[in-house]
């Protein structure tokens, strides 16, 4: 098993799903516990008591806007049929059932229109090979949820090696960071009485043995961060009360998170701490045999991976070791056990240059191998020790267009790999392989719209400092250059997370099959050029985030692709932020804007729910000096009366554990009051990714692309 240690981040909303980059998990949905105390001494703020997530007066408010906003848009005529179509998709037996190796068996989780909730499943690979396999049930969420009354969410199950016949199951209500851990019997299916559970916190909990686990969780007053993740990693022996449970770390409220893991590879069983200070900021440890931790000296903003014999280091910052200075970007390979014992003989197996990126690198049983991204196109390589060092050969059987990546089957017990490949237009295909041999189709994805006549083709614009900044765009082939396109525009720019080609369902059949262009900026912030692109926009530079996407859109007009009457943005997250800074910044470049569970008040967003973690990404508001350039950035400050913006769609959950719905509440209430044509839902459920279900998916991506419909295409 190999153990990657990468800060958590944010969640990238996509139109097409979510990008999930959070290990952590977390504390209880605030009610009026909400902070209201206002960031910064003598400010005022009328509507601090949208905070209240749950409080009566600020649900009765969400209750008004919503029934508003589905009167406007589910009166479209195509709406329900759009809705329809997108939930046909998501319910489709015909998409890949993606699975991970567990002992003898394939595991998958599965929802359909059948299976709203969900089933957790498994069959061997003989059945998965097959067009369709036979899957044996393990555990039914629908069935879990109507017994317990509860509205269940799958969040993932840890198996307990060697036998895998008990496993700790991972669940929240209506799609909250917040969760529960029960252990489960594989062979009974059913929860094990009186067995490890873990109340609904975040926070997380895996084996150690059977009758040891870890525990990360909301043990009291104290025991969590400021920014609601544990502080506290304990050691649980079965059969003892919680609250008795051993201390393994202890780490300091404003610390991120605390985590603790046992690595059950045979023959290199061990146990490891993780201590997250903030996002690319943490310490690891090697927790011996006697309880004693022992730190890995390398630098805490590089990412460490621990597998077998090695450890693998990737820089975020030039190093200075071993009388060597290694770059930004670069990946180091030791041996695990000599570097602990002092041994600084690192070798490097990837260098960045300006057009590329370590993108991810990962193991089988004898091999490594590096997704490297050349001007945000991949590149996958395998690496080979031999006596003479790592040797570097590109992937046999690679596609050579497209995004790709590779995942080991099983990197304790072979050299086997999954591999899948798309773009926009073309299915995802997922293959098999085997290093050294030509990897063969397992499965493809059913083309869920006519892609037909239409073309993928990568652009650069020049930003306000004059970097490049790429983006892609899918339209007609041969677009005739008019200006008058309809044009959809995404983004994030953040938490070095980088923006590839991938085939969407929901994009292809709601916006290019219907006429529209869609374009994705590969913009500061992110990872596409590794740590330098995304250090480039880090607190004080944030504006360049904005700048770049406000390039793109100029690009767009000077190219004659579309122009501003016919264009519309989309994000979420931290691309709401990018969303919602467009809007304030940059009045009248835009027509129409989907603004997705958005960060908005960048004045109080520290304060709020897991805000407190991404102070190395934005600053700190609290701080006289910071806040100088962070009310730059802040759309909550900026928007003002008399503008005229953008339309704007705010969508959110109230069940968003992780960025606090007040953000796009407040947001709404300012500009409606102010008189802009903004337009609000919020979704009862869904934590983060603002849905709990298919259903709820394929009406909040229906409501998003019916809006921006209504603004883009009349008159064409």
């Amino acid at each position: 098993m190999r153990f990657h240690f990468k800060t958590s981040l944010l969640l990238a909303v996509l139109p097409f799903g979510l990008l999930p980059f959070t290990k952590t998990t977390m504390a209880q949905l605030p009610n009026s516990s909400a902070a209201t105390s206002p960031a910064v001494a003598g400010d005022t703020d009328p509507y601090l008591w949208l905070e209240d997530v749950t409080g009566e007066k600020a649900i009765e408010w969400v209750k008004a806007r919503n029934a508003k906003s589905q009167s406007k848009l589910e009166a479209d005529p195509q709406f329900n049929a759009l809705r329809e179509d997108l939930l046909a998709i998501l319910d489709s037996d015909a998409r890949i059932p993606f699975v991970s190796k567990q002992g003898d068996y394939y595991y998958n989780f599965w929802r359909d229109k059948k299976n709203e909730r969900g089933l957790w499943r498994r069959t061997t690979l003989e059945q998965y090979k097959k067009a369709q396999p036979e899957w044996e049930v393990i555990l039914d969420l629908d069935a879990l949820g109507k017994a317990e009354n509860e509205n269940w969410v799958w969040k993932g199950a840890n198996l307990l090696r060697p036998d895998y016949k008990r496993a700790l199951i991972t669940l929240s209500r209506g799609g909250a960071d917040a969760d529960v851990t029960r252990e489960f019997d594989m062979d009974k299916k059913e929860f094990v009485k009186d067995g490890f559970s873990r109340p609904e916190a975040k926070g997380g909990m895996s084996w150690i043995d059977k009758d040891h686990v870890f525990v990360m969780t909301d043990f009291g007053p104290g025991s969590m961060t400021e920014s609601g993740y544990p502080r506290i990693a304990k050691k649980w022996k079965r059969g003892t009360p919680l609250e008795s449970a051993e201390i393994v770390y202890e780490g300091k409220s404003e610390d991120m998170s605390i985590s603790a893991m046992h690595d059950d590879s045979p023959g290199f069983e061990r146990n490891l701490v993780s201590r997250n200070l903030a996002f690319y900021n943490d310490e690891l440890y090697l927790l011996d045999s006697n309880s004693k931790l022992i730190k890995i000296d390398v630098p805490n903003s590089a990412s460490k991976s621990v597998f077998h014999q090695y450890l693998s280091i990737e820089l975020r910052k030039p190093w200075e070791v071993g009388g060597k200075t290694y770059p930004a970007g670069a990946l180091l390979m030791a041996n695990f056990d000599a570097f602990i014992k002092g041994d600084r003989n690192l070798e490097m197996v990837f260098e960045p240059s300006d057009t590329t990126a370590l993108s991810s690198a990962g193991f089988t049983k004898d091999f490594a191998y590096i997704n490297v991204l050349e001007d945000v196109k991949n590149r996958i390589y395998v690496l080979n020790p031999t006596d003479k060092g790592w040797v570097r050969e590109p992937l046999k059987g690679a596609p050579s267009l497209g995004t790709v990546n590779i995942s080991s089957v099983d990197s304790d017990e072979s050299n086997d790999f999954f591999m899948t490949s798309t773009n926009y237009l073309n299915p995802t295909t997922l293959s098999f392989g085997t290093i050294g041999s030509e990897p063969s189709v397992l499965k493809q994805m059913p083309a869920f719209f006519d892609a037909k006549g239409l073309a993928i083709s990568q652009h650069f614009a020049t930003s306000k400092d004059g970097t490049r900044v790429p983006y892609f765009l899918v339209g007609a082939e041969g677009l005739k250059l008019d200006g008058n396109h309809p044009t959809l525009l995404y983004g994030y720019g953040g938490f070095e997370i980088s923006m590839q080609p991938g085939y969407s369902p929901a994009v292809g059949r709601a916006w290019v099959s219907q006429g529209g262009v869609y374009v994705v900026a590969n913009i500061r912030g992110g990872g596409e050029y590794g740590p330098r692109w995304h250090q480039a926009a880090l607190k004080e530079n944030r504006l360049r985030c904005y700048e770049d996407f406000a390039a793109v859109a100029q690009d767009l007009y000077t190219r004659k692709v579309t122009k501003p009457e016919k264009l519309g943005i989309q994000g979420g997250s931290n691309g709401g932020l990018l969303v919602g800074n467009m809007v304030t910044l940059y009045p009248g470049l835009f027509k129409a804007a989907v603004c997705q569970v958005p960060l908005l008040d960048m004045q109080r967003y520290n304060k709020l729910l897991a805000g407190a973690s991404w102070m190395a990404e934005y600053g700190n508001p609290d701080d006289p000096a910071q806040w100088s350039f962070i009310k730059s950035f802040s759309p909550y400050h900026n928007v003002k009366s008399g503008e005229k913006y953008a339309n704007v769609l705010f969508t959110t959950s109230t069940r968003d554990d992780r960025v606090h719905p007040g953000h796009a509440r407040k947001m709404m209430a300012k500009m409606e009051e102010q008189g802009h044509s903004v337009l609000y839902y919020e979704n009862i459920e869904g934590g983060h990714g603002g849905a709990a279900n298919n259903r709820q998916s394929a009406f909040m991506q229906a409501i998003a692309y019916t809006f921006l419909k209504q603004q883009l295409f009349s008159g064409n």
